[in-house]
């Protein structure tokens, strides 16, 4: 196992701008765990900040594919065991020079706990499922402990019938369960910053409105010109899509910037419901008016208390 600060958060909550000032402070390369960063040439609209704003800083996380190409957690993953190998370290902040930095739940729990893994044959899961329907959760703990009398002490979450049936799949079709389903001592929390929400949307519609002014049309209009066909996702992705429709005509100017306001508005919401029920979470209430680097030393403080969370290894 490696170990990483993380730093989190809802949109707009200045995570970046925060774990720079950390990263130029601690000596740490950066990880970023942002799902829209990982777009080449996708800049203005993502907040992605320029090579002039990293410095000297080393960033990883960004720039791994063009708008054109379809992307997974999965690949997320690869350039973070890159960024694991390089910096990762062993459990002191003596040792630990990366630091996770995003918004992007899925990203940073992958990084923890791991992917599930591919699917086993769907007749298991149908099997284990009727069980559970039909028995409940102690008949899956009963014969998983049946199966093999290790396993369950060795899953994060036994009382999550979703994991037990994933377990029970896996000794299916593996007779062991992935690594990285096995508990690990690594209660450590990450932080999770949060401005008072009237706060975060004043600074959501400033942010579009400043990305509008920088350019984010013509932006989108070279992007275009570039890759005539995006995929899926970054073809929706906030700001782009409403970009789209205005250079289609089918929105005006100021319909694109309102409509992209309100679905970064509901972003953040989404991922602060997401942490918020992340048992490893630490929120930290912070102000539009603090500056980047007084947030830093309050992150700074909370992570030496509890220390750097434990990743999963390469």
């Amino acid at each position: 196992m490696s170990t990483a600060w993380i730093l989190a958060g809802a949109t707009a909550t200045g995570k970046t701008a925060v774990a720079q000032a950390l990263a130029e402070q601690l000596g740490c390369a950066i990880l970023s765990a942002d799902a829209m960063l990982v777009y080449r040439g996708m800049d203005i609209g993502t907040a992605k900040p320029s090579v002039a704003e990293r410095g000297s800083v080393s960033y990883y996380g960004i720039d791994l594919t063009t708008p054109a190409d379809p992307f997974s957690t999965g690949l997320w993953l690869a350039d973070a065991a890159r960024a694991r190998t390089a910096h990762g370290g062993k459990g002191s902040d003596q040792t630990t020079q990366l630091i996770v930095a995003g918004g992007t739940g899925l990203y940073i729990k992958a990084l923890t706990d791991g992917l599930d893994g591919e699917a086993a044959d769907p007749d298991s899961r149908a099997r284990w499922q009727a069980l559970f329907e039909r028995e409940g959760l102690d008949a899956l703990r009963a014969a998983l402990a049946e199966r093999s009398p290790d396993a369950l002490s060795a899953l994060a979450d036994p009382s999550n019938p979703r994991r037990l049936i994933r377990a029970l799949e896996h000794l299916d079709a593996r007779g062991a369960l992935p690594e990285q389903w096995k508990s690990r001592p690594d209660s450590v929390p990450f932080v999770v910053l949060r401005l008072p929400r009237e706060q975060l949307h004043a600074r959501i519609a400033r942010r579009v409105d400043a990305m509008f002014r920088r350019g984010l049309v013509d932006e989108v209009r070279a992007l275009r010109q570039t890759y005539p066909v995006w995929s899926p996702t970054a073809s929706q992705a906030i700001g782009y899509a409403e970009v789209c429709a205005l250079l289609d005509g089918a929105l005006t100017a100021r319909e694109a910037a309102e409509r992209t306001v309100i679905r970064t508005r509901q972003l953040a919401k989404r991922q602060e419901t997401w942490f918020r029920h992340q048992t490893h979470a630490v929120w930290l209430e912070i102000d539009d008016h603090d500056a980047p680097e007084t947030v830093a030393g309050r992150v700074l403080e909370t992570w030496r208390r509890y220390g750097p969370t434990t990743v999963l290894s390469p």
